[in-house]
């Protein structure tokens, strides 16, 4: 686990010290809205991503880390299939207006818009495949949980609810260097 807190460290890092936050990113999705440069994308399901738990209240999730260009353009594509306390946390360089889309995504979706501090701030159904971009409200969203469709109302897990890894505050977790 601590190899993991090191690699997020440097990922983090190398995008910081790469430029990643001299101005924001393009719309995330499963791929980018704006930016439709298909090199970014993956023509299969990502495999190997760092995991971390995450706890939403008394429910733990078995969570796929997406924080590279790559990761973040290509997220849940390609998947068949979900297992009910899976999940995949996408790490925004910035905090920004989010936008997900379901390209090359098969399984239905829900994805929640977290601010930096770990609250969610809305959640959003997404169908499978479909294109049309689904907006955060929010200029702030720093993070966002893809989960099976429903898997937030099933667990009663609501706006206001804080995410929590196994390392403390999702700040805590992913940002601790640039803290001063």
């Amino acid at each position: 686990m601590r190899l993991l807190r090191v690699f997020i460290c440097c990922v983090v890092a190398g995008c910081s010290l790469a430029g990643c936050n001299q101005s924001p990113p393009a719309p995330i999705a499963s791929a980018p809205v704006s930016n439709p440069d298909t090199n970014l994308y993956q023509s299969q399901p990502l495999r190997g991503l760092p995991k971390i738990k995450v706890w939403l209240g008394k429910h733990e999730l078995t969570t796929e880390v997406a924080i590279t260009q790559r990761e973040l353009a290509t997220g849940m594509m390609h998947r068949r299939e979900i297992a009910e306390y899976e999940a995949m946390l996408f790490v925004l360089p910035v905090p920004q207006r989010a936008s997900f889309y379901m390209r090359n995504t098969y399984v239905p979706l829900s994805c929640a818009y977290i601010e930096p501090d770990g609250t969610i701030m809305e959640i959003h159904d997404l169908q499978p495949l479909d294109e049309t971009p689904v907006y955060s409200r929010s200029d702030k969203i720093q993070f966002v949980l893809e989960t099976t469709q429903g898997w937030f109302e099933r667990n009663q897990v609501a706006v206001g609810s804080v995410l929590r890894t196994e390392y403390g505050t999702l700040r805590e977790s992913f940002f601790r260097r640039r803290q001063q």
